[in-house]
């Protein structure tokens, strides 16, 4: 049986992960297991830049966050190496980002196993839809243009 310290390290660690799902615009689960040194650097640079949370996560402690804020249906994807990616202010950020990663790696070494946006879980068409959308600082300059 895991010590008392061991449980509320985890249980802190749990919090911790449904808070920022709760707070989230919208967030994108990876399976990262075949992304190379080099291309994870360049990956976490350009999502810190955007505002995006990114980091690998146990399965098992994001499946109590995820039930703890009503994302049960996540847990279907929770398997393998999984990442997490949220943003706080741009909904589509994580998903455009980690999907430009994804097209560059190939298919097999760095997918997208499921994402939600705004309290709800996505299906996987809507978030290859929104992940193609422009950023947000484009759309605005499209708009005024």
């Amino acid at each position: 049986m895991a010590s008392a310290k061991i449980l509320e390290q985890k249980q802190a660690i749990v919090q911790s992960l449904a808070d920022q799902m709760k707070n989230a615009a919208g967030g994108v689960l990876v399976n990262c297991q075949g992304i190379t040194v080099e291309a994870d650097t360049k990956l976490r640079a350009e999502l810190r830049n955007a505002g995006v949370e990114y980091s690998v996560v146990k399965n098992t402690l994001l499946r109590f966050a995820a039930k703890n804020v009503g994302l049960d249906d996540l847990d279907s994807v929770l398997n393998g190496t999984t990442s997490l990616a949220t943003s706080d202010a741009d909904p589509i950020a994580p998903m455009r980002i980690v999907n430009k990663y994804a097209k560059q790696l190939g298919d097999k070494k760095f997918t997208i196993k499921g994402g939600f946006m705004d309290g709800k879980v996505l299906t996987m068409d809507e978030i290859m839809a929104l992940a193609e959308l422009p950023s947000k600082e484009t759309l605005q300059a499209q708009a005024l243009g």
